[in-house]
């Protein structure tokens, strides 16, 4: 989703004026009259001046959307990991931009405000489905909640660390590093609900090393002695 090269040089002018004259002082006239273009031309590609230097989530949002909706139940956590990978390769694309933005919204209050509202939508969005995918089962909604920040959380630190160091690196391998956490993470809790056909359990239990083996045995025909 690369911007076309009028929508580049309404972002590279914005944000050269935002830098120069503050965010407050900059107008849309301005913007458009640096980038050499109307300011109608202005408003085809941007609705506001904060516009301009944000990526457009309305399309990137149906992209996502898009292979969330490709998924099932049975897949929901992979699902979701390639969606919000589908939203940093978007950040990556766009280096330049987003790194000058990065430096920007740290000094403007306004556009840490936008920032965290596009947050919220793609944690929104993820919970929606994740949350059909798992209706009927218990604590539905709370995994929902529970697994989309998670996505999120792990997404939004690797892209902070990329941008702290100037996008210097590929930051896909440090996304999946993290994303196996919340991967791991959810299929256990998914194992500790026991088997769904109603089968033997597998009890697994961890000792010190120091423990015999009678203390193992006795450990376990306690645990197996206690339940109904």
């Amino acid at each position: 989703m690369a911007r076309s090269p009028t929508s580049q040089r309404l972002a590279d002018a914005a944000i050269r004026l935002f830098n120069e004259r503050g965010y407050d002082e900059t107008t849309v006239d301005d913007i458009a009259a640096r980038a050499g273009v109307s300011r109608s031309t202005f408003f085809r590609y941007y609705r506001s001046k904060d516009d301009v230097i944000f990526p457009d989530h309305d399309a990137l949002l149906a992209k996502v959307e898009a292979r969330l909706r490709a998924s099932t139940a049975d897949t929901a956590i992979v699902a979701v990991c390639d969606a919000v990978r589908i939203v940093l390769a978007h950040y990556v694309e766009d280096a330049e931009v987003s790194l000058r933005r990065y430096r920007l919204v740290g000094r403007v209050p306004a556009l840490r405000d936008r920032e965290i509202v596009s947050v919220a939508r793609y944690q929104r969005l993820f919970r929606e489905y994740v949350g059909d995918w798992l209706a009927g089962s218990p604590d539905a909604a709370l995994r929902a909640e529970l697994m989309a920040s998670s996505v999120v959380a792990a997404h939004n630190q690797v892209l902070r660390g990329w941008l702290r160091a100037r996008g210097s690196y590929d930051p896909f391998e440090p996304l999946d590093h993290a994303l196996q956490y919340v991967i791991r993470t959810f299929r256990h809790l998914e194992n500790l609900e026991g088997p769904r056909d109603g089968g033997d359990q597998v009890v697994v239990a961890a000792f010190p090393r120091s423990a015999s083996p009678d203390d193992v045995m006795d450990a376990i025909r306690a645990h197996l002695g206690s339940r109904p």
